[in-house]
């Protein structure tokens, strides 16, 4: 088994990666700080969009 990097996490994912709250990654959406892709209803926020956040970016994809 390798352990491949992800591409992507759903915001449950991203909140338990980041520890920040739910609100808070909507927060972050809805301003446009971190982008998303709605994939058949789910949203999906890609890896580098996250770690251009934690890293104090803003993520315009």
């Amino acid at each position: 088994m390798t352990n491949t990097e992800k591409l992507a996490y759903s915001v449950y994912e991203a909140c338990e990666a980041t520890s920040l709250k739910r609100s808070t990654i909507y927060a972050y959406i809805s301003a446009g700080r971190l982008r998303v892709v709605r994939i058949g209803g789910r949203t999906i926020i890609p890896a580098d969009s996250l770690r251009t956040l934690l890293e104090g970016g803003v993520d315009h994809g």
